[in-house]
């Protein structure tokens, strides 16, 4: 056990901040109101607590427990499956851009051209594979950063870990991303086909199906590649790091209050910002990945040099890109909103903030 806090001791204090005061505005009624639910227990014993109570009271879940681990998890399905299925009707939009630009020519015409010929039941087509791949994603992206987050600071030490703090976001999000695009994958694939080529499928149980019939079970990581080069280092690894570094300095620069004593309300909107000006960097160096996914997706056979001799290297990065920062920008706030709201939920503080303390170390004779 002396071990164990040991190595917790290991992490930086700005990496995670303590719980706010107790004056609070609604979220923090919901969440005290929360913990004072029982759960009967197993044993016929007490009731248990269903809250995952705050890491600095005593006795109660610490961070980097199973727990906590398995609440970021549930966060992360969270925060990515709901915000994705809701944009749906933007993604397939963007995604009949990239592949049939001549169609589809702009944002306002797309809409147009999808009512005209599927109705309003079409612009939620692919909704389900939207629905489980994200979550998947989410749920991998979320949890495992929190972990690599906290390995690579043990790695550092806390004085190292505290001076780069940022190559610690952006190994522990890169890391993570490496394996929640393992389980998006083959949902990706199936839902781009399904949105692009009308007739092809109804959803993901015929859709499905048909993909791995057409194109074998390998063929569903086709597009893994891509979208390892989408994810990793221009979507994810911008994500976290920069909605760290924003929310730090909107704390710093922009909010007079310290964070341990802002409001959860007031905490939660600086996560949505914070996470809004993260996406719209997101959109921009990710795009010409995304156009690729797609490309290679829809396309049976067809190569990453197939797309850019179709699409050109102006349109691999400008083509669907007005409505894919309006995508991800609003689809990033709201993941970083939603996720440090069941955080708050359960008891868990909000991600980021805290200026780290500069670490002296001692003289050398």
């Amino acid at each position: 056990m002396a071990f164990e806090n040991s190595r917790q001791a290991l992490v930086p204090s700005f990496l995670y901040t303590s719980p706010a005061s107790k004056n609070l505005f609604d979220v923090d009624a919901l969440a005290r109101r929360n913990r004072t639910l029982p759960l009967a227990s197993s044993n016929g014993g007490a009731p248990k607590s269903f809250m995952i109570p705050s890491p600095s009271e005593p006795g109660k879940v610490a961070l980097f427990s199973p727990t906590y681990y398995a609440a970021c998890t549930v966060g992360g399905i969270l925060s990515c499956g709901l915000t994705h299925m809701a944009v749906t009707p933007l993604d397939l939009v963007k995604c009949n851009m990239q592949i049939d630009p001549a169609k589809y020519k702009s944002i306002s015409s797309g809409f147009g051209v999808l009512l005209r010929e599927q109705g309003v039941k079409g612009f939620f087509r692919g909704w389900v594979p939207t629905l489980l791949g994200y979550s998947a994603q989410g749920a991998c992206k979320f949890g495992f950063y929190e972990f690599f987050k906290k390995y690579y600071s043990d790695i550092a030490g806390p004085e190292y870990a505290a001076k780069y703090k940022t190559l610690i976001y952006l190994a522990g999000s890169a890391s993570a991303e490496v394996i929640a695009d393992v389980a998006l994958c083959p949902m990706e694939a199936v839902k781009v086909r399904v949105q692009t080529q009308p007739g092809f499928a109804r959803g993901l149980s015929d859709g499905l199906p048909k993909f791995v019939k057409s194109e074998g079970a390998l063929g569903l990581y086709k597009g893994l590649v891509p979208l390892w080069g989408r994810q990793i280092p221009s979507y994810t690894m911008m994500k976290f790091a920069s909605f760290e570094t924003i929310v730090e300095m909107l704390y710093k620069y922009a909010i007079p209050t310290p964070k341990d004593q802002c409001s959860k309300s007031l905490q939660l909107g600086v996560s949505f910002a914070g996470g809004y000006v993260a996406g719209i960097f997101c959109a921009i160096v990710s795009h010409p990945a995304d156009n690729l996914v797609s490309f290679l997706n829809n396309s049976k056979g067809a190569t990453v040099g197939d797309a850019v001799k179709k699409l050109g290297l102006w349109g691999l990065f400008t083509r669907g890109l007005p409505l894919r920062i309006v995508m991800i920008g609003t689809l990033t706030g709201a993941q970083w909103g939603i996720y440090d709201a069941f955080k708050v939920f359960v008891g868990l503080p909000t991600t980021g903030g805290v200026t780290p303390v500069p670490t002296t170390s001692p003289a050398k004779v």
